[in-house]
């Protein structure tokens, strides 16, 4: 008997491409480069190797944030569990970070420093913000958010504030409870500070939680919850269909013109309130991404992304009266003006794919300046936009185009 050798080639059927897909207008969201790349090469090499930690290399960011317009900036380099500093914003490609908080050196890496937890050490961070006068950052695998009250401005700062856990030397999701808290957290992947309230998006527990002001203590209780009726539930989308106050994986949170927004990328949606709400388990106003809020499918159920789909969207930020988004799996940029704000609304500008019709990371191709690959991290500081490109190993700083 004899063994035949088949090749196969899959490739999408044409007839599911959007035939006017060039010809739908879009506004430009960012300036055609980016002024400055950290963490990898603006035009990486086609064959990579191991990312080994130094001042210059980044593995996996997931979070950047300029604190002020001129800085500093900060960003967490997820992959080497560490967090790096900049003093001033950088202007050069492959500016050399100043500090490091998470590991000894820059050259060390490994999950809290291959130490024991303590108040310097961090579990793939995640999520960063301005808090106040100083930081907050999503520890998610230590399931905690750290405070600094003033900016960090040396290594290995402590911080100062500790939330979902008691301690600094504590780490267990839900306290080692098989249920949630106001003052317990699992995997908590997004932190915000907006109109003095903090905003976490406590993503395992499938909610996200308010505090009222900053707050002062370790392990304090939230104030409000959102995606769960109360704080003892943790249950994907409120153990319920999905609805317009269930959640199913949280991830970024932003204010846009007055209104909360919340990514739920598990549920491919933008959960959007009308102002800060001050009852657990309110619903929401509109959903973008969606036509309805009981509908959850990525892209609408299409092989092709259009204007008015998302396929896990991560992260998020507003500018003016921009909204925009991170839409992750399809490895683009969305925004939504805030006239435009109507459940399922239509998105009026793009960034990283050439029409809203295409997808791919890097649009398929070699990676080069003005090309994504799951975008993990926005955050907007003037008209400065930084990009957390954790597919390409690298943090990007860009001028608004919108």
């Amino acid at each position: 008997m004899s063994v035949q050798q088949i090749t196969l080639k899959v490739s999408p059927d044409p007839s599911l491409k959007v035939a006017e897909a060039g010809r739908i207008p879009h506004q430009l969201l960012l300036k055609a480069e980016p002024f400055a790349v950290l963490g990898a090469e603006r035009i990486p090499p086609l064959v990579t190797s191991g990312v080994a930690p130094d001042e210059k290399s980044c593995f996996g960011p997931r979070g950047g944030a300029l604190m002020k317009t001129e800085g500093p900036l900060w960003i967490c380099d997820t992959g080497h569990h560490r967090l790096l500093g900049w003093k001033k914003t950088p202007c050069n490609d492959k500016t050399p970070a100043d500090w490091v908080v998470g590991q000894k050196d820059f050259t060390s890496e490994g999950r809290n420093g291959k130490a024991d937890v303590s108040a310097s050490t961090v579990n793939v961070p995640t999520g960063i913000c301005a808090c106040a006068n100083g930081m907050a950052v999503a520890d998610a695998w230590n399931h905690r958010i750290l405070v600094w009250k003033t900016l960090p401005e040396d290594n290995n700062v402590p911080a100062d504030i500790v939330l979902g856990q008691s301690d600094f030397k504590s780490n267990e999701a839900n306290l080692g409870k098989d249920y949630a808290a106001a003052n317990s957290m699992h995997w908590p992947y997004g932190v915000a500070w907006l109109d003095d309230h903090l905003f976490v998006a406590d993503s395992e527990n499938r909610r996200v939680l308010i505090w009222s002001g900053m707050p002062t203590a370790n392990g304090q209780p939230a104030d409000i919850v959102l995606g769960q009726h109360n704080f003892e539930i943790r249950d994907e989308n409120a153990g319920n269909d999905p609805s317009a106050m269930s959640m199913r994986w949280p991830h970024g949170i932003t204010l846009w013109c007055g209104h909360l927004c919340v990514s739920d990328a598990g549920n491919n949606r933008i959960m959007i309130w009308k102002g800060i709400p001050e009852t657990n388990g309110m619903n929401c106003d509109y959903v973008l991404g969606q036509s309805a809020v009981d509908l959850v499918d990525h892209n609408q159920s299409l092989y092709w992304p259009r204007a008015y789909t998302l396929n896990m969207p991560y992260a998020l930020t507003a500018v003016k009266d921009w909204l925009l988004v991170a839409d992750t799996a399809s490895s683009r940029l969305l925004g939504w003006h805030i006239d435009d704000l109507v459940t399922g609304a239509v998105a009026k500008a793009l960034f990283g794919q050439t029409n809203f019709h295409n997808k791919g990371d890097n649009r398929w191709q070699s990676a080069c300046a003005d090309s994504i690959s799951w975008p993990y991290g926005l955050q907007a500081m003037g008209d400065i936009i930084v990009i957390a490109d954790s597919g390409n190993n690298r943090v990007s700083l860009w001028k608004l185009a919108v």
